[in-house]
């Protein structure tokens, strides 16, 4: 039997907005099991990216507990969280985050620079990742140069930098053709069934749940049902 690797219990994350507060989740409750592939599937403001970054440690929750791979991720301080985070978990965004400046393999390589890694083992790391993606033609290659689908796929290899166990995908094929987005759904599959990583999918789409072996629906701030693929 899988342990878990994520447990949120009865996560509350709430924003004030002047004298207003505003609840994103209300006493989120999920576990998330390792080598699982796990969609998160709600519409627009149902709390889908706020659980996503409470899961991926980028923020914090007004109440509850948070556990990665064991850990109370939501007692430890700014620099144990980074250090915890860039071990464990690779994020994957819709919106790419690539720094504009450095081309792909010094976009890969970033991460390995706040874990220490050498240089030489860094730029080595980078390419191969970039090359097992299809992209050893665009190695010297900027954000502006790439397509899309490139630019996704230079943020995956970015997400898999460190070896992490967590990929945290928040809707990345929004941004992307059908074609590239499917392409982009396959490398998830990928990683999961063949390197045995822990995926977590946040997304609007139906069509994508079907990569996925559970799907957990979200609405204002709660799991409303779950659903087994």
């Amino acid at each position: 039997m899988n342990k878990n690797i994520i447990r949120l219990d009865s996560v509350w994350k709430i924003y004030k907005m002047d004298e207003v507060e505003v609840p994103a989740l209300r006493g989120l409750d999920l576990t998330v099991k390792k080598g699982e592939f796990l969609a998160v599937l709600g519409p627009s403001g149902s709390g889908k990216s706020t659980a996503l970054n409470m899961i991926g440690s980028l923020d914090t929750p007004t109440k509850g507990k948070i556990y990665l791979d064991g850990i109370n991720i939501s007692t430890l301080n700014e620099s144990d969280l980074a250090q915890l985070r860039g071990r464990k978990v690779g994020f994957i965004f819709q919106v790419f985050n690539l720094i504009p400046s450095l081309d792909a393999v010094g976009n890969v390589a970033l991460p390995m620079v706040f874990q220490g890694v050498s240089r030489e083992s860094r730029i080595k790391r980078a390419k191969n990742l970039l090359i097992k993606l299809g992209l050893g033609h665009r190695l010297t290659h900027k954000p502006s140069q790439l397509s899309g689908g490139e630019r996704q796929r230079v943020a995956i290899a970015r997400s898999l930098a460190n070896d992490p166990e967590v990929i945290l995908a928040d809707e990345p094929t929004g941004n992307l053709d059908s074609k590239s987005g499917l392409e982009v759904m396959e490398i998830l599959k990928n990683l999961h069934k063949k390197e045995n990583k822990t995926v977590i999918l946040v997304t609007h789409d139906q069509k994508l749940v079907r990569y996925s072996q559970r799907i957990c629906y979200l609405m204002d701030g709660k799991i409303i049902k779950t659903r087994r693929m």
